[in-house]
């Protein structure tokens, strides 16, 4: 009797399946023929009219794929529908392009499909080109460094408020190996104050004046979401606005990214700091995060910020309850469709206590287990207090992360 080994494969790409079969011995030609065919996608579409949705279920089927849709739309007792596509990425090749023939902006949808499956594919890279800094980030994930001037954060609140303190832990950060330092000057932890604009010049751009000084080729964020501190911060040094509110806080914060180039960092929060995490709810937690990245791309595109200077951050612990965030953390590559760098700030923060019960400065372990998770499901950056540490542990992920067959 013989014996024979089941081995379940884990093929994440076209060039996985195509590595395995070579390992075999198929034919090249083969190889080519059937590399698109091994890989299964699936997405989810909508809003659709109804008739919109019978034409996705029925050009779906004709390439040999599968489409869900809501029950109804087939005798159009339903008005719309989102639509579930499963298919290969040779089925969606057709997919599309039968979609480019079809009414209601249907081929917008297909140009959406085939830019979200190009980043899935890695097939173009995520090129951050930042002062001194030109990285693809697909092949080399970032870490931005935190410096709050804060007297009432969360984590090191009154530790930076001085220049000379805030100067040195920059420096600490910098020896420590991270790639960007994030400057904050006013907390947005639940339940936080507002300060005046006045202050946060007070605190953040003696600050960021004296790095650009010392660190010129140091890329510097600063952490806002008011347009007027943005500006500011921008003509003192700064290379990127990140923006807590995805630019939905302030009207003025597209123009201030579009007419000094910054990149910017669009976040997504419910509500705001003062009462985000009062019972924070969700119907479709995915579908409304993705909704407020659409607006707030839109905006940013609007305004004139070019698409390849945006960054998105799912905002971890920002009008989220645990399960929110632990979701985000487990499905974070369902972000990775807009095509553009995903960044992820979970370093130290209280959803890590209800798990395991630690204070804020007992968190490490925890946040490197964060940002092992984050980095392996598609985030780009993470943004974290504790650098030396991260960067150990990020130089492994990312071995693990870029290793082929």
């Amino acid at each position: 009797m013989r014996n024979y080994y089941v081995r379940l494969l884990e093929i994440h790409s076209p060039k996985d399946a195509a590595s395995l079969m070579e390992q075999i011995g198929s034919d090249l030609h083969g190889v080519a023929l059937m590399k698109n065919k091994m890989v299964h996608y699936n997405f989810r579409v909508g809003p659709l009219p109804a008739a919109a949705a019978n034409i996705i279920k029925q050009e779906m089927l004709s390439v040999g794929g599968e489409a869900a849709v809501t029950r109804g739309v087939i005798n159009c007792s339903a008005d719309n529908s989102d639509a579930i596509l499963s298919a290969t990425r040779k089925q969606f090749r057709k997919f599309c392009r039968k979609l480019r023939a079809q009414p209601f902006s249907l081929a917008l949808m297909a140009d959406r499909i085939e830019l979200a499956l190009k980043a899935k594919e890695k097939l173009k890279g995520l090129p951050f080109k930042c002062r001194g800094l030109d990285v693809d980030l697909k092949e080399r994930s970032l870490i931005m460094g935190i410096l709050n001037i804060t007297p009432d954060s969360f984590s090191d609140g009154n530790c930076f408020l001085t220049l000379d303190d805030a100067l040195a832990q920059a420096r600490k950060l910098i020896t420590d190996g991270a790639d960007i330092i994030d400057v904050g000057g006013e907390s947005t932890r639940p339940g936080a104050e507002k300060i005046t604009i006045a202050e946060e010049f007070n605190r953040v751009l003696p600050v960021i004046k004296a790095l650009r000084q010392e660190f010129p080729e140091l890329p510097i964020s600063i952490d806002t979401y008011k347009a007027e501190v943005a500006a500011a911060a921008m003509a003192a040094g700064t290379d990127l606005i990140n923006d807590i509110s995805g630019f939905n806080f302030d009207p003025g914060m597209a123009q201030v990214a579009a007419e000094t180039g910054a990149y910017c960092c669009l976040m997504h929060i419910q509500g705001t700091p003062e009462a985000m995490q009062k019972n924070p709810e969700y119907e479709d937690l995915f579908a409304e995060i993705s909704a407020y990245f659409e607006k707030s791309i839109a905006r940013a595109l609007a305004a004139g910020v070019e698409r390849e200077k945006i960054i998105l951050d799912p905002g971890i612990g920002f009008g989220k309850a645990l399960e929110h965030n632990l979701l985000i953390l487990k499905y974070l590559a369902e972000f990775k469709g807009f095509g553009l760098p995903l960044l992820l700030g979970t370093s130290r923060k209280s959803f890590i206590k209800k798990l395991t019960g630690a204070e804020v400065d007992e968190r490490l372990p925890a946040s490197l287990a964060t940002i092992a998770q984050g980095l392996t499901n598609g985030a780009n950056i993470v943004r974290v207090h504790d650098v030396a540490a991260t960067r150990q542990a990020l130089t492994v992920i990312d071995a693990i992360n870029h290793s082929q067959r």
